[in-house]
């Protein structure tokens, strides 16, 4: 592929940064890096694949909601995490954060541990203490 023929299908997935393309010609005929907002079938796909991110965002907020969850189920879910991630960010083993998604034994936390999980969800105690009272989207529309 050309330098000029690299896709620049800028649907804003990419919040206006550009990500480098593997290779392409240049006018001398050399291979070179050229930056790229992405393409159509790129940005279709990723579009597809916030809408499920976004998707089990409200289902974890709606089992918060419920009672089901506690609301650390809905900041993984938002920071795409699972219990096995969270848990090596953590020093944790994974079904000590597998036993803080129950509602009662997320009440019963400390405050230290509290804090740790806030550190590693990048939100405050107060935020990782709660939900949105509206649905909570992973990306905006506007940038998918």
């Amino acid at each position: 592929m050309k330098k000029e023929e690299v896709p620049q299908d800028d649907a804003n997935m990419l919040e206006g940064k550009f990500k480098v393309v593997k290779y392409a010609l240049n006018e001398n005929g050399e291979y070179v890096k050229v930056p790229s907002v992405g393409w159509e079938p790129e940005n279709v796909a990723l579009g597809q694949a916030w809408d499920v991110i976004n998707e089990r965002v409200e289902d974890a907020r709606q089992q918060v909601l419920s009672g089901k969850l506690s609301p650390l189920a809905f900041h993984m879910e938002k920071n795409m995490m699972d219990e096995a991630l969270l848990a090596k960010h953590m020093g944790l083993p994974a079904r000590k954060v597998k036993r803080h998604l129950d509602p009662k034994e997320f009440e019963a936390l400390d405050e230290a541990t509290l804090l740790h999980y806030a550190d590693a969800l990048l939100t405050t105690v107060e935020e990782l203490k709660r939900v949105p009272d509206a649905p909570s989207r992973a990306i905006s529309s506007d940038q998918a």
